[in-house]
């Protein structure tokens, strides 16, 4: 990932191999999860669709749309797990081309947005040539005419992202009616906000190993958005600990989510490839960045940040609608 994210250290940090909560010679051993406060409980009402447009393409039925998650907490949709088929009068035909969720998935996970956001589309491609992936179903054989729906299989995920534990999958279907569609949809904060917490620009973030990260500046560049981060170690004697925040997307007004998914603790930092590393009682500062047109506003950046034990993700949202 080199020239993706940058890292700029106040001092050389050499470390013989990866510190994890407890070293046994190169590896680490995964702790169990401490007991945490649960947070408010929030009815899982799953995902909401909105029609954006219907047209004729590619000899078929073309639907824009949008998605919203009303889960209640963070939460990822599987592209490549969606389905759908347009029903008419007693008649069904299976759409072949479906483009719906937040990212396909890797590792069991992909790009997690906040209950109360919506979308309309990701980016997707080698990280250096990022190209935008709009939300669409198409059916081949069918023209637009009154009383079609649309039916949306689907498969989500909730909660933290744990690698060592696959996510529970849950599946659940939506039905759009295609003559009800709306333009305008407004992004990427929906009227029916519910369970997301926005944190402030320079909210400190606490993650694993006692490591605090804070985003200390964000600005404009020729081709999208710079981040600087600040990775605080209080700890004497916890020399060297690490923590990841994968590669931070953002969603921003016109439904777009940009960023590159990879799992977010394979995320490397700096020229030479490492993992975040700060020393006892020090701190690191380092950059990434995004993609992003100029003319997109009203900003929001989510933030993986490893928490309580290795590979173990909770997300946050950091409201840079500033910019």
């Amino acid at each position: 990932m080199k020239g993706y994210a940058t890292m700029k250290l106040g001092k050389i940090l050499a470390v013989a191999c990866a510190v994890g909560l407890v070293a046994t010679a190169c590896g680490y051993i995964v702790p169990p999860i401490e007991e945490i406060t649960p947070p408010p409980a929030f009815k899982d009402l799953g995902w909401a669709g909105t029609v954006n447009g219907v047209s004729s393409a590619n000899g078929g039925l073309h639907v824009d749309l949008s998605i919203e998650n009303r889960t209640g907490d963070f939460s990822a949709m599987d592209v490549t797990k969606s389905k759908a088929s347009v029903t008419s009068g007693g008649s069904k035909t299976d759409c072949g081309t479906v483009f719906v969720g937040t990212s396909p998935f890797v590792n069991n996970a992909g790009w997690f947005i906040p209950s109360g956001f919506a979308m309309s589309g990701y980016t997707k491609g080698p990280v250096t040539k990022q190209v935008k992936q709009a939300l669409y179903v198409e059916c081949a054989g069918v023209s637009p005419a009154a009383g079609q729906k649309l039916v949306i299989d689907y498969t989500y995920i909730t909660g933290p992202f744990n690698y060592y534990v696959a996510s529970d999958k849950h599946t659940a279907e939506m039905t759009l009616d295609l003559g009800k569609v709306v333009k305008g949809q407004k992004y990427p904060v929906s009227e029916a906000n519910i369970g997301a917490t926005i944190e402030k620009f320079d909210a400190v973030l606490e993650g694993i190993n006692h490591l605090t990260v804070q985003l200390k500046d964000a600005k404009r560049t020729d081709t999208g958005l710079e981040f600087t981060w600040e990775v605080n170690n209080p700890i004497a004697g916890q020399d060297h600990a690490y923590m990841h925040i994968g590669y931070p997307p953002v969603l921003g007004s016109d439904g777009i989510l940009y960023g590159p998914y990879v799992s977010p603790h394979q995320a490397t930092y700096g020229d030479n490839g490492t993992d975040l590393r700060a020393p006892a009682l020090g701190k690191v500062t380092f950059t990434t960045t995004v993609t992003v047109p100029k003319e997109v506003t009203g900003l929001y950046v989510i933030v993986p940040e490893e928490t309580k034990q290795a590979k173990y993700f909770v997300d946050h949202v950091i409201d840079i609608t500033n910019l």
